[in-house]
């Protein structure tokens, strides 16, 4: 069910200021952002040999409120959200967030498991375009 890392996104008060930290700890810009002109709400990195995401999302947008427990959400990519989402709930979790489309082929839901934990799933394009990309260069 779980195809691979998608994206993990942290939480801040106040993103600009976290993305700037970001930025200089990463050594890299966000190639992603939210709304485009003004404060950010969210922005993402991408990182790394699979070019995985890191998003900074403003706390305020965190599912339950950030004194729900837990301010970061690992994404599992996943070919099918809705069922993934509903499976895992058949299995005894609970609901952390619906399904949320968050833009074209971006599609996400979060449970908490039994322990407590965040368990995010996403259909993920980006996830999805790398692997495709990894696969002409593997079949070469």
């Amino acid at each position: 069910m779980l195809r691979g890392l998608s994206t993990i996104v942290y939480t801040a008060e106040d993103v600009a200021r976290a993305a700037d930290w970001y930025a200089e700890a990463l050594g890299a810009t966000p190639y992603f952002r939210r709304p485009e002109q003004g404060p950010p709400a969210y922005v993402e990195f991408r990182l790394g040999d699979y070019r995985h995401e890191l998003g900074i999302m403003d706390r305020r947008f965190w599912p339950g409120g950030a004194a729900s427990g837990g301010t970061s959400v690992a994404y599992w990519a996943v070919d099918d959200v809705r069922a993934a989402h509903q499976r895992l709930l058949d299995l005894g979790a609970s609901p952390h967030e619906e399904v949320t489309e968050r833009g074209p082929g971006f599609v996400t839901a979060a449970v908490r498991d039994p322990f407590g934990n965040v368990l995010g799933v996403m259909e993920n394009q980006h996830y999805l375009d790398v692997l495709a990309s990894r696969s002409s260069v593997d079949d070469a």
